[in-house]
C-alpha cells in the first residue's frame, strides 16, 4: 500500500510546535524572575532612571518562538485542509475554530509579552517609558502571557492534528467503493 504524500507531516510539525512551544513558555517564566523590580529604579528629582533587564530578551525571545510556531502549524495544516481533492464532502468548522482561538491568544500574548519587554529596556532620565515616566511591570504579567502563549500552542497542535485526522477518514462514495471492489476482484488469482 503507498504512504499518503505528507504522511509524517503532523508528526514533524507538532514536534516543532511543541518544541517552540515550550521555549516561549521557558522565556516567559524566566521573565517573570528576571524583570525589572521598583529598588532598581533610580530617582533624580522628578527624574527616573530604570536599567535593562534580561527580561527584555527573553520576552521578545518568547514572542519570536511563539509566532515561528504558530506560522509553521498553521501554514503546514493550512496547507493540508486547502489542497485536499474533495472539499464539498468536508466539515472545516472545527479546524477554522482551532485556527481563529489560534491566533486570538497569540494577539493577547504578543501585546502583553511586548508591553512588558519594552518596560524593561533602558528608562534613560526624562525619557522613561511614557511621558518621562518609569514603569515597571507588574507581578503575573509574564506568567499570564506564558499561560497565553502554552494556550497559543494547545490550539495549534489542536489545528494541526484536526487537519490531519479528517484526511484519514475521507468519504467514499458509491461509485468509488465499486470501482475499488472492482479492482479488487481484477487482482484476485483465478481457479
Amino acid at each position: 500500500m503507498e504512504k499518503p504524500r505528507y504522511a509524517t507531516t503532523p508528526a514533524i510539525v507538532s514536534a516543532v510546535v511543541i518544541l517552540l512551544g515550550a521555549a516561549a513558555f521557558a522565556c516567559c517564566i524566566a521573565a517573570e524572575f528576571k524583570k525589572s523590580k521598583a529598588e532598581e529604579m533610580r530617582i533624580d528629582g522628578s527624574l527616573c532612571h530604570l536599567p535593562r533587564s534580561p527580561a527584555f530578551g527573553l520576552g521578545i525571545a518568547a514572542v519570536v518562538c511563539l509566532f515561528v510556531a504558530l506560522v509553521a502549524g498553521t501554514t503546514v495544516a493550512a496547507i493540508r485542509m486547502w489542497s485536499r481533492d474533495d472539499k464539498s464532502r468536508r466539515n472545516i468548522s472545527m479546524p477554522i475554530i482551532l485556527l481563529v482561538l489560534s491566533w486570538t491568544s497569540f494577539a493577547l500574548a504578543a501585546i502583553l509579552l511586548g508591553a512588558a519587554s519594552s518596560m524593561n529596556n533602558k528608562q534613560l532620565y526624562g525619557e522613561g517609558w511614557m511621558d518621562g515616566e518609569c514603569y515597571v511591570v507588574r507581578d503575573g504579567v509574564f506568567i499570564g502571557s506564558a499561560v497565553l502563549a502554552a494556550a497559543t500552542i494547545i490550539l495549534t497542535l489542536g489545528f494541526v492534528l484536526a487537519t490531519a485526522t479528517e484526511r484519514k477518514y475521507r468519504r467514499t462514495g458509491p461509485d468509488e467503493e465499486r470501482n475499488r471492489r472492482n479492482d479488487q476482484r481484477q487482482k484476485q488469482p483465478g481457479p
